[in-house]
C-alpha cells in the first residue's frame, strides 16, 4: 500500500487529501518508483483550483515532479533499471499520472537517471523550470554567447533557471521583479541586471545597457500591461515568449514596433518539448550535461514534509518564495 495525494473537488488547499492504495505493478512502459522528494509547481495548484488547461476527473490525481530509488521496471524498459536514482520530468497529462505519492508508476520517457552529486530534493527542483527554459530559450531561440535576454518573474523558479541557462551559454541576463529587494538574491543567482517590472524607464534602460541594440530575447510569464515596455525593448528579429499567464490581461502590442522591428511573439508550452521524443532527448542531454559540470544548480526556496503538502501549496499561492518549492517523502 502507498499513501496517495488525491482530492474529489476544486478548489483551496484543503481539498488535498491523503488515501492508502495498492499501486499495481508498471505496465510494460512504465518504472515504478519510491518516492523521496516531490517538486510543488504552479500547474499543480491551478488544477486543484479547477484553472488549468484539463478539468480533473475525480477521484484525482496530480504532481509533475518527483525523485527516488526504481523498484520496478516494465518489460519493455531497458535503459532505466532497478536500484536507479531517477527523477521525474513533467512528459505526461494529469489525467494518466500523478507523482503526489509514496509509491507510483511513471511513463519511462518521462523518467530520467540522476547524477550523484545531485540530492533526492534538488532532481525533484529539476526538471520542470530547466525543461521550459531550455526549450525556449536553447532549442527555440537560438539563445547564445552575446545574446541579451530579458527574464519576467525572475525570482521565481523557472526564472533562477533561465539565469542559469544564460550564463551556461554566455548570454546576458536581465532579470525583472516586483521589488528591487529581490535584487541581491537576483544577482547572487547570477543576474547580470535587476530591474523591477513596472519601472517607467524600463525600455530605455535595457536599450542604454545594449548599446541601443534592445534584447533580443524576452521570457515571460507575466505579459499583461508591462509587456508594451518589453516590446519597446527588443532588437531586430527578437522573439518574445509568453509562457505563463500570471496577468490575465491581454497584451498591449504595439503594432509598429513590432512591424519595425519584425519581432516574433510566440505562445509557448512546456509541452512543446517533452511531447516530442527528439525534443525531450536532447532536453535530457543539454540539462544533465549541466548538472554534471555545476554549471546548472537547483534553486530551493523551502521544503515541506509530505504531512504537510497543503501548506506547500498555501506557501506556493503566497507567491514569496524565490526558487523551488518541495516537498520530502
Amino acid at each position: 500500500m502507498s499513501k496517495v495525494v488525491r482530492f474529489n473537488r476544486t478548489g483551496g488547499a484543503e481539498v488535498l487529501e491523503f488515501v492508502d492504495l495498492e499501486v499495481p505493478s508498471p505496465s510494460s512502459h512504465e518504472v515504478q518508483i519510491s518516492v523521496k522528494a516531490l517538486g510543488i509547481n504552479r500547474a499543480d495548484v491551478m488544477y486543484r483550483n479547477g484553472a488549468y488547461v484539463i478539468d480533473p476527473v475525480f477521484p484525482a490525481k496530480m504532481g509533475y515532479e518527483a525523485a527516488g530509488d526504481v523498484t520496478a521496471v516494465g518489460a519493455h524498459v531497458t535503459d532505466i533499471q532497478v536500484g536507479d536514482r531517477v527523477a521525474v520530468i513533467p512528459a505526461f497529462s494529469f489525467a494518466n499520472y500523478g507523482m503526489y505519492g509514496e509509491l507510483v508508476n511513471a511513463p519511462a520517457h518521462a523518467v530520467v537517471t540522476m547524477p550523484d552529486n545531485i540530492s533526492y530534493e534538488a532532481a525533484a527542483a529539476t526538471w520542470m523550470k530547466f525543461v521550459t527554459g531550455y526549450g525556449a530559450l536553447i532549442f527555440m531561440g537560438g539563445m547564445k554567447a552575446g545574446d541579451t535576454v530579458v527574464l519576467g518573474a525572475a525570482t521565481s523558479s523557472v526564472g533562477l533557471a533561465a539565469i542559469q541557462l544564460a550564463n551556461m551559454v554566455g548570454a546576458t541576463p536581465i532579470a525583472l521583479t516586483r521589488s528591487l529587494a529581490n535584487a541581491p538574491q537576483l544577482k547572487a543567482a547570477g543576474a547580470a541586471h535587476v530591474f523591477t517590472g513596472d519601472d517607467p524607464e524600463l525600455a530605455p534602460k535595457i536599450r542604454s545597457l545594449t548599446d541601443g541594440k534592445g534584447a533580443r530575447l524576452v521570457f515571460d510569464p507575466v505579459g499583461g500591461p508591462g509587456a508594451r515596455a518589453l516590446f519597446q525593448a527588443m532588437a531586430y528579429d527578437g522573439i518574445y515568449f509568453q509562457y505563463g499567464a500570471l496577468s490575465p490581461t491581454d497584451l498591449p502590442v504595439p503594432v509598429m514596433d513590432v512591424l519595425s522591428q519584425h519581432l516574433t511573439l510566440r505562445g509557448y508550452e512546456l509541452f512543446e518539448i517533452t511531447e516530442v521524443p527528439e525534443r525531450l532527448a536532447a532536453a535530457k542531454k543539454f540539462i544533465t550535461e549541466g548538472l554534471t559540470s555545476g554549471a546548472l544548480k537547483p534553486v530551493i526556496d523551502k521544503i515541506f514534509d509530505f504531512a504537510d503538502i497543503a501548506d506547500a501549496h498555501r506557501y506556493m499561492e503566497a507567491g514569496n518564495q524565490i526558487g523551488k518549492i518541495v516537498v520530502k517523502v
